[in-house]
């Protein structure tokens, strides 16, 4: 995935409000931009490190810059979750995903469960349709490991639970957490930040709910779920 304009490098002055974000450009002004990111963005909030922010090219938008990356330790990581929709459904056309291939349509925000939309849903005759949850995932504590989730989601176990709902109905399900940074090599999810979450994700898989990772090439001009990394 291709950026259609160069992001600028800025730094970070702060993130509040879940969506909002202060960044000095080069110049020295201090601008607020638009962040697509309602987690807790944990490790990726420290004042004075590099942020690199996409233009709209709309004056007329209330925020015309957002934020697309951090920078932390020499890693750029990605941080608009708007984008691993995106990098799945190429990932899956690209055959980068063999458990996922083989289907002939490929279709995004499905009504299921109960006021849910499935973020992919891959079909073909003659076999199980297949619900794919995408989960953007960008938090490291532990060197070479990444984690999900950084804080509290109540609406990812309720996700979860829906789509052992689908197992159970014949169906196949299956998350797919799209990781946007490439310094590791294993993804784990982080039982101690939502013991919930974990919980619901033992007793999904254990239903027969697939679970996969997949990890980014991040650039500052384009980036590319690449490689499957194994999930401990």
């Amino acid at each position: 995935m291709k950026f259609p304009t160069p992001l600028i490098r800025t730094t970070l002055v702060k993130r509040y409000k879940r969506f909002l974000a202060d960044v000095r450009l080069e110049s020295g002004e201090v601008i607020t931009i638009h962040c697509a990111n309602p987690g807790s963005m944990l490790g990726l909030t420290e004042p004075g490190i590099p942020a690199f922010i996409s233009d709209s090219g709309n004056p007329k938008r209330k925020l015309r810059y957002s934020l697309e990356m951090i920078e932390v330790d020499g890693s750029l990581i990605g941080v608009n979750t708007n984008l691993p929709n995106k990098l799945a459904v190429e990932a899956i056309e690209a055959s980068r995903i063999p458990e996922l291939t083989g289907y002939d349509t490929l279709r995004t925000e499905v009504k299921y469960g109960t006021n849910s939309r499935i973020d992919i849903l891959l079909e073909t005759d003659g076999k199980p349709d297949v619900f794919v949850e995408v989960k953007n995932v960008h938090f490291v504590r532990t060197k070479g490991i990444h984690e999900f989730p950084d804080s509290v989601t109540a609406r990812g176990a309720k996700h979860l639970d829906e789509m052992a709902n689908e197992v159970a109905n014949g169906n196949r399900a299956a998350m797919l957490y799209v990781i946007q940074r490439s310094d590791g090599d294993r993804f784990k999810i982080a039982e101690d930040l939502d013991p919930t979450y974990a919980e619901a994700f033992k007793r999904a898989t254990n239903a027969g709910v697939e679970a996969y990772a997949i990890r980014c090439n991040v650039h500052t001009d384009q980036i590319d779920a690449l490689d499957m990394i194994p999930i401990v």
